[in-house]
């Protein structure tokens, strides 16, 4: 029943797929070694996805202090005497 409910979901069938696997592997150092793999893998996962966050939070940051500036900018020129 589990695994015909996973198969129907692409996204996390593989992964539970993957971490599925290292605990049938009788040899105590291949086992450990294919743990070892995995949590490299999603070491390196987790660090993508932060400097991505963090990427978009620059991204933010950067439209925040451009919208500043254009509403400085409008009020200075509201404020420019027309007809004097």
């Amino acid at each position: 029943m589990l695994a015909s409910l996973l198969a129907l979901m692409p996204g996390i069938a593989p992964a539970f797929a993957e971490v599925e696997q290292c605990r049938f592997i009788q040899a105590k150092p291949d086992r450990e070694a294919c743990y070892r793999r995995q949590e490299a893998a999603l070491a390196e996962k987790r660090q993508q996805e932060a400097s991505r966050a963090s990427e978009n939070a620059k991204g933010m940051e950067s439209l925040e202090q451009m919208k500043h500036e254009d509403i400085e900018l409008n009020r200075q020129l509201h404020n420019i005497c027309r007809g004097c």
